[in-house]
């Protein structure tokens, strides 16, 4: 059984930050960019492998009400407005995605780049049963 890679680091920001879209699309994880409301920008090969959605059906369009509606709640949504507002967001945290074609348990990352004024979100999925999930943080 393999387990999650462990919570990015700073220097992992700032690279992910910095890459193009052949670097993003090599990731072994999800990488979404956001911007002020939530629209995605940016979008990897991994998640839209993960999630079933191409990101030509993806980007602009806005990820908590078109794309992924599950994740405008308060544990998601919320924590990315707060960030948002507070232009200050780093957090780690456990998530369901309930894909219809392949439901995904996963350590979702938030963190927000002041100097592109957007906030990346980072999905790693993991098996139930798997050890070493960071606990829930912000």
């Amino acid at each position: 059984m393999s387990s999650p890679a462990a919570a990015p680091s700073p220097y992992t920001f700032q690279t992910i930050s910095s890459m193009g879209e052949k670097e993003l699309d090599s990731l072994p994880y999800g990488v979404i960019q956001l911007d002020l409301q939530g629209a995605v920008l940016r979008y990897n090969a991994f998640e839209a492998n993960l999630s079933g959605l191409t990101r030509q059906k993806v980007v602009g369009k806005n990820f908590f009400k078109q794309i992924a509606p599950c994740t405008n709640i308060q544990e998601f949504y919320g924590r990315f407005l707060e960030g948002m507002a507070a232009r200050k967001l780093q957090c780690t945290f456990r998530f369901h995605f309930a894909f219809r074609r392949n439901p995904r348990d996963v350590t979702i990352t938030l963190f927000y780049n002041d100097h592109s004024k957007t906030t990346w979100v980072l999905v790693q999925p993991f098996e139930l049963g798997e050890v070493g999930i960071p606990p829930p943080h912000c």
